[in-house]
């Protein structure tokens, strides 16, 4: 298999950020569920990747002592081929994530997980920049409203439109779940 899903910064980190909301979360859960169980089944390597940052100390929800940088509840079981704690927005910057995909052959990359604009875009635009060709699953990614300086609200799918808009034709093909899972299968 020349493909691997990378499943970026998926973790109970972000419940306890002010700008949490459930709100999307069972459509996000119910789509990165369908992507893990159907990499499992087509034989795919799942790479997790968990954010580590800020000071080390138990009451910073990204630091190891919180407890909270492990895989988000309501995740389906599923098997790791391998696992890299990133300090930087880009999965590829500083983990050793390159020198695995390399050593494993892979050429195409399955892009999931949070934050839509933030750590899964750049690990997208990183990837393409290194030559892998780039599958980004937005259905599969989970972010948030932000708010620009002027007081403009952008809701969470304004932000996910944007950043389609910004991958497509320039650093990643937009995919659904079954559309990234059936592109793997035609290329292994």
């Amino acid at each position: 298999m020349n493909t691997a899903l990378i499943f970026i910064d998926v973790q109970e980190s972000f419940r306890h950020r002010p700008y949490w909301r459930e709100t999307d979360l069972p459509a996000f859960l119910a789509r990165s569920n369908a992507l893990l169980q159907g990499a499992q089944a087509a034989g795919i390597p799942i790479v997790r990747i968990l954010h580590n940052d800020g000071p080390e100390t138990a009451d910073n929800a990204f630091a190891l002592k919180s407890g909270h940088v492990r895989p988000l509840d309501g995740l389906v079981p599923h098997d790791v081929a391998v696992e890299f704690i990133k300090h930087r927005h880009s999965a590829l910057a500083g983990t050793g994530l390159s020198i695995w995909l390399h050593q494993h052959g892979i050429q195409r990359l399955i892009v999931a997980g949070i934050r839509t604009e933030q750590c899964c875009e750049t690990t997208t635009r990183h990837a393409s920049d290194e030559g892998w060709q780039v599958d980004y699953v937005t259905e599969a990614t989970l972010t948030f409203e932000m708010q620009h300086r002027s007081g403009a609200a952008l809701s969470a799918d304004d932000i996910k439109l944007r950043t389609e808009t910004m991958l497509q034709d320039r650093f990643a093909e937009i995919c659904t779940v079954a559309q990234a899972l059936e592109r793997a299968r035609a290329m292994s």
